[in-house]
């Protein structure tokens, strides 16, 4: 009997099985009767058919595990491949505590870290759009784009949206080199880097390019209806009184959206008031609407950012 199994596109078949495919040299000592041979993308499985189903079985769990964690080690292979009881030995425990939001790219744990970052977590669960401020340095970003890769990966929401006003902290954008999205995006970097921390790379850019995440300056958001999306307006302080209306205009059916920004740190013109500060004002006595205010105490980065940010607090 032969059986062909696809590995998921999104799994690049060397980060199952290594360089060298040594992990798979691994897998074919626990079945030592069944020809195991990969070929591009597919797995070939021949041999009697109970072999070829236990195995499948098997590389089926190794896929799900893959989709779970985003890393498999020697140890995870000898958990599923070495039962011979068929039961599952994936533990999940990790995923169970309270602080944990979700494993990144090779077994990464993404979690809150801070008491304030945890207030996010779980206003998360309970409203559709909070308003999380703080200093740079304070995982508002972080946290949310997280929640936001959680939910795409619970199928919770369709896709993800990310966007920040293009707004140039003393620089001019317009004197940078190639064509709009060139230019752009540099200052979404941050984004970016967030999200190869969460999503491994064959998988991101195969979400980056059926847009089902998607990263644009806030300007894009003009006209749309977001429905079944997570979105995240990042540096909100950045946005005028109209811009910020008309993103929080923008909220569709099963929408959830997280605004994000550092009130001490705004690059607008001085005669234009930040439709953050204006947005928190007129919105704080809406019900559904949470408020989230990290402080230097929730500053993850160096110990030194926390007293820099005092100092200039000064």
């Amino acid at each position: 009997m032969e059986v062909r199994i696809n590995i998921p596109e999104e799994i690049h078949p060397r980060d199952l099985f290594g360089l060298d495919e040594e992990r798979l040299y691994r897998i074919r000592n626990y079945f030592p009767q069944l020809h195991i041979n990969l070929r591009g993308s597919t797995l070939h499985l021949t041999g009697t058919a109970k072999d070829v189903k236990d195995c499948e079985e098997k590389f089926n769990l190794v896929f799900y595990h893959y989709d779970r964690f985003n890393h498999l080690s020697d140890k995870d292979v000898e958990a599923i491949f070495g039962d011979s009881n068929g039961a599952v030995k994936i533990d999940e425990s990790v995923l169970e505590n309270e602080q944990t939001i979700l494993v990144g790219v090779n077994g990464k744990v993404i979690k809150s870290r801070t008491e304030n970052q945890n207030k996010l977590v779980i206003e998360s669960k309970r409203n559709d759009m909070i308003f999380a401020i703080g200093p740079a340095g304070s995982g508002k970003t972080y946290t949310a784009v997280a929640l936001a890769v959680r939910a795409l990966k619970e199928k919770e929401v369709k896709r993800i949206i990310l966007t920040r006003p293009a707004v140039e902290a003393g620089e001019n954008l317009g004197f940078l080199p190639g064509d709009m999205k060139e230019k752009l995006d540099p200052y979404m970097q941050p984004l970016y880097d967030a999200l190869r921390d969460m999503i491994p790379y064959q998988k991101l850019i195969k979400y980056l390019e059926e847009s089902t995440i998607e990263i644009a300056p806030l300007a894009f958001m003009r006209g749309r209806t977001l429905d079944n999306a997570y979105v995240i307006l990042d540096e909100a302080q950045n946005a005028t009184q109209s811009q910020m209306k008309m993103f929080l205009t923008r909220m569709g059916k099963n929408a959830k959206f997280i605004i994000t920004g550092d009130i001490t740190q705004i690059d607008l013109p001085r005669n234009q008031t930040s439709g953050l500060l204006h947005a928190c004002e007129i919105l704080k006595n809406i019900k559904d609407i949470s408020f989230i205010y990290l402080t230097v105490e929730d500053v993850v980065r160096h110990k030194l950012v926390g007293k820099i940010i005092e100092a200039y607090s000064v």
